[in-house]
């Protein structure tokens, strides 16, 4: 079973403590690999289990607060009334700590329109004492629990769903408004919210293969074009994932931003690793460095493409040499996702940079290689056999005509203009002051709350947003963040200012391209930074997007996009920028050139090599079950 569709059973660390009336802890057990269990005693009531393997310790929930804030980091806490007890949960995989918390919120809110048994009818009834594992949450279990709440008065809505109003004592699980794993309450207790079951996209059968061969424990490299939705599985893989061991990274800021994780070079605090190997053994050796090694499980590392043959192989013997183990990687297991087709490592120099797939370590440390081949983000077939066709270094006549012709599209909108996608960074921060200045009226300036201002350099590496954004009526906007994925309020979104509140803080309203207006508040982004410091930025979820860089854009799904690919300078560029399009309604692409569209051949041999060796592995299997079948007949 998919770790994280069972919302009844956890695996994680335990601290069960006593608490006297004052609420300090009298007496306190660990139990560092432990099971919780929600279950039903033989009265039908909510109960806890949490057992070390040896003797089970049971709790009834009819009476409990719930504290969530780091559920994300996943910890959380239940304190178990009247018995003054509360068992502290941490080191879970936060996906399936997310569904057991709703799984709790759910099961207890429907149990509440019974009528529980007073200790009289308890005793009359002398049944012998059980133990049963909770049913799966079903659309009637939310039925109820919404009965309930819309029944309740507003006062009595927080303490019944044991929800910290705003300083109280309980509260659910706090989630960003794009994660629909876990909804249960609204921010405002006076409205009337409603529970539903919990709605996580399913992922397809190679996503699941993917996911299945990472909990299995194996070292994955798995690749897949722009939009089979890499950047979704790693989030999927990350929440699968003990938080305490697990360390997510990535090549660039931005891309570690997306998955809420580090660079891998903060990770593995050796600079740039141009020093020798020694003096980079030394530096990964530093106290607060040395903890990352030494903790680290589970290493993920994305957009591996940018990611130097060198550096890696640097990385690997570092490993070794701080983890003392002759095990690949020191004994890590590798988590590795990318797309080589697309942006490439930088060049140092004249000479050109080597790919991760040439590191002398890769084939010792990569166990299994995997592919995504479903487009999630295009649906238009032709389009997706065009990029495809872009992506490996083919153009047609038919893909130079259809590209051609799209210079020609008309795809401005409701006051909403095509966002230009520039190769140099330098074209994007002209284009968008120019434009901004040239607006009328006044400029709204918003100055973004960071964690921790000395820090901002550090801050601006990993933020898709800005310290200072400039605003003005008519000004060319995009959404940094999901707001409401089932709304449209996407990150790549694309809009415009259409005016600003009135009063202090002036908040902007944005007319959107799928066709929603909306009031954009500020929204937080956490960072991890070296030492494993947590550093934050509070600012709104937008940016200027008159023009914006390719670099910059990846990840990212454009509603309307203008090209010009007359200044691409590297293999692969091409490519990261059609491939933004969700259409190619929504694409014009200015004086193509079938020359831009280049292919890295080492890449393609790569590509090449693993798809044979998978059908090689697909055939040999095929055969083996094959031969068990005709076995068995006999």
């Amino acid at each position: 079973m998919f770790q994280g569709e069972d919302g009844a059973q956890l695996q994680c660390c335990v601290a069960v403590e006593r608490l006297n009336a004052a609420g300090q802890a009298t007496r306190r057990q660990v139990i560092r690999k432990a099971s919780v269990i929600l279950g039903r005693n033989e009265f039908q009531e909510i109960t806890l289990r949490v057992h070390d393997g040896k003797v089970p310790q049971n709790y009834t929930l009819k009476e409990f607060k719930l504290f969530t804030k780091f559920a994300r980091d996943g910890k959380c806490t239940v304190k178990v009334l009247p018995e003054n007890t509360q068992v502290l949960i941490s080191d879970c995989p936060p996906d399936r700590l997310g569904l057991f918390l709703k799984t709790l919120s759910i099961k207890h809110q429907a149990w509440q329109t019974g009528k529980p048994l007073t200790d009289r009818e308890k005793l009359k009834a002398a049944l012998p004492r059980s133990f049963e594992a909770i049913s799966p949450l079903q659309q009637k279990d939310v039925q109820k629990a919404n009965e309930l709440r819309c029944k309740a008065p507003a006062k009595g809505l927080a303490e019944r769903t044991n929800r910290k109003p705003e300083a109280g004592t309980g509260q659910q699980v706090k989630r960003s408004r794009s994660d629909c794993n876990f909804s249960p309450v609204k921010a405002n207790p006076s409205k009337k919210p409603v529970l539903s079951l919990p709605a996580t996209r399913k992922l397809n059968k190679e996503q699941a293969a993917v996911l299945s061969a990472v909990l299995s424990g194996k070292n994955v490299f798995f690749t897949g074009s722009a939009g089979t939705g890499k950047s979704f599985l790693l989030k999927r893989i990350v929440g699968s994932l003990p938080p305490k061991s697990t360390y997510a990274t990535a090549s660039t800021g931005v891309a570690a931003c997306h998955i809420g994780g580090t660079t891998l070079h903060n990770f593995a605090g050796i600079g740039s690793g141009s020093a020798p190997l020694e003096q980079c053994i030394e530096l990964a050796q530093r106290p607060g460095v040395l903890q990352h090694w030494t903790s680290c499980r589970h290493l993920i590392i994305d957009e591996v493409s940018m990611v130097e043959a060198q550096f890696f192989d640097k990385l690997e013997s570092i490993a070794r040499s701080v983890r003392r183990s002759t095990e690949p990687f020191g004994g890590i297991q590798l988590i590795v996702c990318g797309d080589f087709l697309q942006l490439p490592p930088v060049s140092k120099g004249k000479e050109k940079a080597s790919f991760c797939f040439q590191a002398r370590s890769w084939r010792k440390v990569i166990q299994a290689n995997m592919e995504l081949t479903e487009v999630r983000r295009q649906t238009d077939q032709s389009f997706i056999s065009l990029l495809q066709a872009v992506r490996v270094g083919r153009v047609t006549e038919e893909v130079t005509a259809k590209l051609m012709e799209s210079a020609y599209h008309q795809i401005e909108k409701d006051g909403i203009l095509a966002t230009r996608l520039c190769t140099h960074k330098d074209d994007v921060e002209l284009t968008n002051d120019n434009k901004l200045q040239q607006l009328p009226g006044s400029v709204h300036v918003f100055e973004a709350l960071d964690s921790d201002p000395a820090l901002v350099k550090t801050i601006d590496a990993q933020s898709p947003v800005s310290r200072l954004l400039q605003l003005k009526v008519g000004a060319q906007v995009m959404l940094t963040k999901n707001l409401d994925v089932q709304r449209g309020l996407v990150n790549g979104a694309r809009g415009v200012v259409v005016d600003f509140e009135p009063g202090k803080r002036g908040l902007p309203r944005v007319r959107f391209l799928c066709g929603v207006t909306e009031v954009l508040k500020p929204e937080r982004w956490m960072f991890k930074s070296g030492g494993g410091l947590y550093l934050s930025r509070q600012q709104l979820p937008l940016k200027l997007a008159w023009a914006i860089s390719i670099h910059k854009s990846q990840g990212m799904t454009l509603d309307c996009v203008e090209i010009s690919l007359a200044r691409v300078f590297e293999s692969g560029q091409a490519y990261v920028a059609l491939s933004r399009a969700r259409s190619l309604e929504g694409l014009r692409v200015m004086d193509f050139d079938p020359r831009v569209v280049q292919a890295d051949p080492d890449v393609l041999l790569f590509y090449k090599k693993l798809r044979k060796e998978r059908l090689l592995m697909q055939a040999s299997m095929d055969e083996f079950v094959g031969k068990s079948n005709k076995e068995n007949r006999w």
